[in-house]
């Protein structure tokens, strides 16, 4: 998925299904950074009344809607996985509506920093060249089966199906200019998260030095 430019200093931060993507996002964002969550743009957008539902409602019928509205994301997750072209059409809806989003987000941000929560970024072959550093969260496999399952109630198949049309996790760890390992709970991420913004912080100052960050 392609985008507008990102800021003078920005983070792209991606990460597999279940490895802690917002919980270290909502980190650096009581921190101070910016935040765009491409996510959670895409589940306003098919959300009821959404701005994409009248598109998609149009593309693959009425039955791809829930009862309130809202794109039936269980329904249309198992169609897209089944049939290539349905993932092709599914985007071309999402993503020109998501990065028009993802712009207008960026062009307001007031945080010393924007942090672009980007969970294909690696897959998207166009992110990591918009960002100044690309940070990826990463624990291992079997926790990520397991946290998605407890989380969204799926079953281990489900979760690995996902996960199969994702990047691995070597190709993400090679990808990445920093890495937060969620392994051992908040207690151990928040120093990692507070080291990285020190960072931050300092190369934003060092990049923009009339921006008066804090």
């Amino acid at each position: 998925m392609d985008t507008a430019p990102a800021p003078a200093f920005s983070v792209g931060l991606t990460g597999g299904i279940g490895c802690g993507k917002t919980t270290v996002a909502d980190m650096f964002g009581a921190l101070g950074a910016s935040l765009v969550d491409t996510d959670a743009i895409a589940h306003a957008l098919t959300a009821p009344h959404g701005a994409a539902m009248p598109a998609i409602l149009d593309e693959f019928g009425a039955d791809f809607a829930t009862g309130d509205g809202a794109m039936d994301r269980a329904k249309m997750r198992a169609l897209v996985f089944s049939d290539a072209t349905a993932r092709t059409r599914l985007e071309a809806i999402l993503h020109p509506r998501i990065r028009e989003a993802t712009a207008a987000a960026a062009a307001i941000a007031t945080g010393p920093y924007t942090i672009f929560v980007v969970p294909l970024l690696i897959e998207s072959g166009t992110w990591a060249g918009r960002v100044t550093r690309v940070l990826a969260i990463d624990c291992p496999e079997e926790m990520q089966v397991a946290r998605v399952m407890a989380r969204n109630g799926m079953a281990e198949e489900q979760v690995r199906a996902i996960m199969a049309t994702q990047v691995t996790r070597a190709q993400r760890l090679a990808a990445a200019d920093d890495v937060v390992v969620n392994d051992a709970g908040l207690a151990a991420l928040r120093p990692q998260v507070e080291r990285l913004h020190a960072f931050y912080l300092a190369e934003s100052r060092r990049i923009v030095p009339d921006r008066g960050v804090k």
